[in-house]
């Protein structure tokens, strides 16, 4: 794939703050709670363990780790570690407070959890060496560079995943768009440029394909059609703006919206009821397509 930036436009609008939050041995059991707009990632630096976490269904699934490990759970996801209570395992982890909540495009896309063997992942070895010594050593600002340090782990690892998306099993989407180097110039475009007047033909021609083929194609991998995915793109803004305090009629024209009317209307359609109203009182689950 060319050398396209495919994370700084969504990174940029939303922000994924991290933090350190323990480092060192772990002993019996250490529960995890799911809350809103709250996510982990671990590192088991040496030892083993088990986790155990709900899937979807329901059910409760145990994975035993006998090797250094990365665990990411970038959605509210409750989770436990078991440490035998005389050889407690080495961590290393920290939270990640993510703006928007269940609205955040890339977090929203990605599996609750995500466990890989540190080995899997060479690329990290350099950057995990500074984060550890950081962590280790007690000096001024530790704890500021050992968060700024795990904010450029995560977004090297979303740099990884979204070379093994296939691998991986990430379903489709975002992260799937963007990793196809046919449609990742268009959507990257899209994501710079919400406002700007785009039609298929102009999607297309970012993408360097027909106007039929662009379609067919990215409805295939994202799942959706691309009107939707801009809309759905726009509204996902358009919820941060207004929580921020920006009026509607500014986030109308931000978005590319002839007036206020027009995107209330878009908006009703899409959440159900009016921004002023949707802002009084937040809706539980993010929009979909």
């Amino acid at each position: 794939m060319e050398p396209f930036d495919r994370l700084t436009p969504l990174l940029q609008r939303f922000r994924v703050n991290t933090r350190l939050f323990h480092a060192g041995p772990l002993c019996g059991v250490t529960t995890f709670a799911a809350r809103p707009g709250r996510g982990f990632l671990h590192i088991l630096r040496h030892g083993e363990m088990a986790v155990t976490h709900r899937e979807p269904g329901g059910a409760v699934r145990r994975i035993e780790i006998d090797r250094p490990t990365l665990l990411f759970y970038p959605q509210p996801l409750e989770h436990a570690f078991h440490n035998a209570p005389a050889e407690g395992s080495d961590l290393t982890c920290a939270s990640l407070d993510v703006e928007g909540g269940a609205t955040h495009p890339l977090m929203r896309t990605l599996p609750p959890a995500l466990i890989v063997p540190l080995d899997a992942i060479g690329e990290l070895e350099p950057l995990l060496q500074v984060l550890f010594d950081e962590v280790d050593n007690v000096r001024c600002g530790q704890r500021l560079v050992a968060d700024r340090l795990f904010e450029v782990v995560l977004i090297r690892l979303l740099r990884w995943i979204l070379d093994h998306v296939d691998e991986l099993g990430i379903p489709s989407g975002i992260l799937t768009g963007l990793a196809d180097p046919r449609l990742a110039p268009s959507l990257i475009a899209l994501h710079e440029s919400p406002e700007a007047d785009w039609k298929l033909d102009s999607m297309a021609r970012e993408a360097r394909m027909s106007r039929s083929a662009f379609a067919a194609h990215f409805k295939e991998v994202i799942g959706s059609t691309p009107g939707q995915y801009l809309t759905h793109w726009r509204l996902t803004i358009a919820q941060e703006r207004l929580r921020a305090g920006a009026a509607v009629s500014t986030v109308a024209t931000e978005l590319g919206y002839a007036n206020a009317s027009s995107f209330s209307r878009v908006f009703s359609q899409h959440l159900g009821t009016a921004p002023r109203n949707w802002l009084a009182a937040p809706p539980q689950s993010p929009i979909s397509v």
